[in-house]
């Protein structure tokens, strides 16, 4: 069967560090395409080097996808086939390439997945997390803030969550997870998965974070947080009820605050607002 059809797109995902992950698959399309589509054409222009492989490339990334997305599906439409690639892992996940792909089907052409890499697979596949039941977060909000916001937010979350970081947020987050979450709960750091300084670290938020602010080499490169879901169902109400209540409380009597955070989320009141009887 030959390597490509006309008139497909073609999301095929690339090493997230080690060449050896690059499917024969992969390999056999992207030398069959008629041009690729890079989120970094440099990037891209390296992997194609070290593999052989020489295609005309287009950069398409966020700041130009939605702008180009219609004369991509256009050379579809004339017969071409096109293959989809970000820097590192698979498209799509914390990458750009949706509009793309949401045109092309909107358009009636096909879009087919080439599989490969993905760091947020990867690091979940080691962690000895349950994995039955997970949602994946990508990159929390860069400002502290709003990073904060969100993991209260998922405090109560009982699936495993998956994040993406990057090295100079690593420490200030890791502290933040601990203030959300909790520092007792069980999380593993993967730092660097595929390439030469790969590690896994597996213990307690708390633990991570000590490490992690201990060992300078221990904030170098790509990260992938997994944290284990609430397990305890009146933690999550105590969680819940404590967001609440500092929400409200910026607005209200500290008693009023509590009893409504209280009423909503199911936690005690008196838990809510330092024991006393309100």
């Amino acid at each position: 069967m030959a390597a490509t059809q006309a008139g497909t797109l073609y999301v095929v995902a690339t090493p997230i560090g080690n060449l050896g992950d690059l499917t024969t698959r992969a390999r056999e399309v992207l030398a069959a395409v008629d041009a690729i589509c890079a989120e970094d054409t440099r990037h891209t222009r390296q992997l194609l080097g070290a593999v052989g492989i020489d295609r005309p490339l287009l950069a398409v990334h966020d700041h130009n996808e939605g702008e180009i997305a219609w004369k991509l599906v256009e050379r579809l439409k004339a017969g071409e086939c096109l293959a989809l690639v970000s820097d590192a892992g698979t498209p799509l996940v914390s990458d750009p390439g949706y509009r793309l792909v949401r045109e092309v089907r909107a358009a009636g052409l096909a879009v087919s997945p080439i599989p490969g890499a993905c760091a947020a697979i990867a690091a979940l596949s080691v962690a000895g997390i349950p994995s039955d039941r997970f949602c994946f977060e990508g990159f929390l909000p860069a400002k502290a803030s709003g990073r904060r916001e969100r993991l209260a937010e998922l405090a109560k979350e009982t699936r495993t969550l998956v994040f993406y970081e990057s090295s100079h947020r690593i420490e200030e987050a890791l502290a933040d997870f601990v203030a959300a979450f909790g520092g007792e709960r069980e999380a593993v750091l993967a730092r660097e998965l595929t390439k030469l300084f790969e590690t896994v670290l597996g213990d307690t938020l708390e633990s991570i974070a000590a490490k992690v602010a201990a060992d300078a080499n221990q904030r170098k490169g790509e990260f992938v947080i997994v944290v284990r879901g609430c397990e305890d169902d009146t933690a999550a109400r105590l969680i819940e009820g404590q967001r609440l209540y500092a929400k409200l409380a910026e607005h209200l009597k500290p008693s009023v605050a509590a009893r409504l955070a209280a009423d909503i989320s199911g936690a005690p009141r008196k838990a809510l607002y330092g024991g006393e009887a309100v």
